[in-house]
């Protein structure tokens, strides 16, 4: 079958079919680098990778191009809040420049130890203001804007297309708009293209500009940099669920204001909510984890990404560490069939040749090719993961599949679920990553404070996560020593 995507404008499924035959321009709305991002946030990251890793799977060559955030999102998306990133520059007693740079390198570490690939192009806003005022200046001479107070303004009311990827109703949102909306604004929901009168003192990022010395609006940097390198009508436009109402209906106004084309984007792909017992998991409200709280609680950043690939990314997912749990474990068993399989084999065969073995004449015709076929309809019908996994379950628990036959279908879906089965395969079952070791260090260390604090409920709660885990702690004169059980 054709791969198939739910686009948010239009609310529907609709069968891919790129501007350009063979190709696919895909921008993924990318961090803002003023903290860590939480687990949440990479769901989208995951995402984003699962629909880059299909298509090309699909034939496709894709240019994936995502933006880092580095100026000019304020906490509220409808230019209101403090300005994210001088904020926590403030509170870390470092610049703005060495906090996002700090985070930045972070927000890697993390989509690295989930197995996400690079996106073909990272565009720093810092580092594209020259084409964000050259963007802004297209708006303006097109009629779209005016200034007021010193700031420049997009009026909303002269794009015909306003609020039509959110199922926006201008006049209920007039009717509902909230007292403290910015007086300067014809309408409460323009929004600032470029800022000359910061709302705060001192601020640190400011560039010269045709409207004065100041600096972008959040929502300008997107489409500059989007256009910039996939041109002025592209493929695919994702990012989280929160995105549409505000900062993607924003970014669709600016853009064809500039460009004077509808549609700018194509096909739009959200993802939703990972929440929390209490709730969407927030940074402002302090309620998030972060992947190295992951680690460090023992599991396996790619517990995480099986977790998340066990649900459909346009369902709300819960997260709860029991649920984490039921992950490791079946991605444990995963690898225990996998490596069943290897055994089979025998020790002259190596992974890695297996790995990039084509498949043979005969594969598409046996059962192992059934499943391969069933695996890609899956995630050609929307990103269907779920149902991916279970075909790669079916595959490794048919015994009636040949060992090699079941490896190759297993490796020739994991180019797309990203679970480095052939790598995790080749590293002997006891050895532990240095990750696994230092986070398990870690909780071994605040065992020890605990039971110098006389919390030994908190000591003996750590080591049934550790037994959990497979690994027994052994108490001794001088130390505590561990192996796995």
């Amino acid at each position: 079958m054709a791969l198939t995507l739910f686009n948010t404008l239009g609310r529907s499924l609709q069968p891919f079919a790129p501007l350009k035959p063979g190709k696919a321009g895909f921008y993924g709305c990318g961090p803002t680098v003023y903290n860590y991002a939480h687990i949440g946030n990479l769901r989208a990251y995951v995402l984003h990778d699962i629909l880059v890793r299909t298509l090309r799977r699909a034939g496709f060559d894709v240019c994936h191009v995502m933006n880092i955030t580095d100026v000019g999102h304020l906490s509220g998306d409808n230019d209101e809040g403090h300005d994210k990133m001088l904020k926590s520059a403030e509170e870390r007693g470092k610049s703005v420049w060495e906090v996002a740079d700090m985070y930045t390198r972070r927000f890697f570490q993390d989509t690295e130890r989930l197995n996400i690939q690079k996106p073909t192009v990272i565009c720093k806003a810092t580092e594209h203001i020259d084409d964000m005022i050259a963007l802004i200046q297209r708006i303006e001479a097109r009629g779209f804007t005016y200034l007021a107070a010193g700031n420049l303004y997009f009026d909303i009311t002269k794009s015909a297309h306003y609020g039509e990827l959110g199922l926006l109703r201008l006049d209920d949102q007039k009717a509902g708009a909230r007292i403290g909306v910015d007086q300067n604004k014809r309408n409460p929901q323009d929004f600032v293209l470029w800022f000359t009168k910061s709302k705060f003192e001192n601020q640190a990022m400011l560039w010269d500009s045709p409207w004065g010395r100041g600096y972008p609006g959040w929502h300008i940097e997107c489409s500059a940099m989007s256009i910039k390198y996939l041109g002025e009508t592209f493929d695919i436009h994702a990012g989280g669920i929160d995105h549409v109402p505000i900062h993607h209906t924003n970014e669709i106004a600016q853009s064809e204001a500039a460009t004077g084309k509808h549609p700018w984007v194509r096909y739009w792909i959200h993802n939703e909510f990972l929440v929390l017992d209490k709730g969407k998991m927030s940074k402002s409200a302090g309620s998030f984890l972060t992947l190295q709280s992951l680690i460090d609680a023992g599991y396996d950043p790619l517990d995480y990404r099986y977790f998340l690939l066990g649900a459909h990314y346009r369902s709300q997912v819960q997260f709860s560490f029991e649920a984490l749990t039921g992950a490791r474990n079946a991605r444990k068993s995963l690898m225990d069939r996998i490596r069943e399989r290897v055994k089979v084999l025998g020790t002259g065969r190596s992974l890695r040749e297996l790995r990039n073995k084509p498949l043979p004449p005969s594969f598409t015709g046996g059962k192992a090719g059934a499943y391969l076929s069933a695996f890609t309809a899956a995630l050609e019908d929307d990103l269907a993961s779920p149902r991916g996994l279970a075909e790669l379950w079916g595959l490794l628990r048919d015994p009636g599949v040949a060992a090699e036959d079941a490896l190759l279908g297993a490796f020739a879906m994991d180019e797309v679920l990203g679970l480095k089965l052939a790598e995790e395969a080749e590293t002997p079952v006891l050895e532990a990553s240095q990750d696994m070791r230092d986070s398990i260090e870690a909780l071994i260390a605040e065992r020890a404070a605990a039971k110098k604090a006389r919390d030994f409920a908190r000591a003996d709660q750590i080591r049934q996560i550790l037994k959990e885990q497979g690994i027994i702690l052994e108490d001794r004169p001088a130390e505590t020593v561990w192996r796995r059980g």
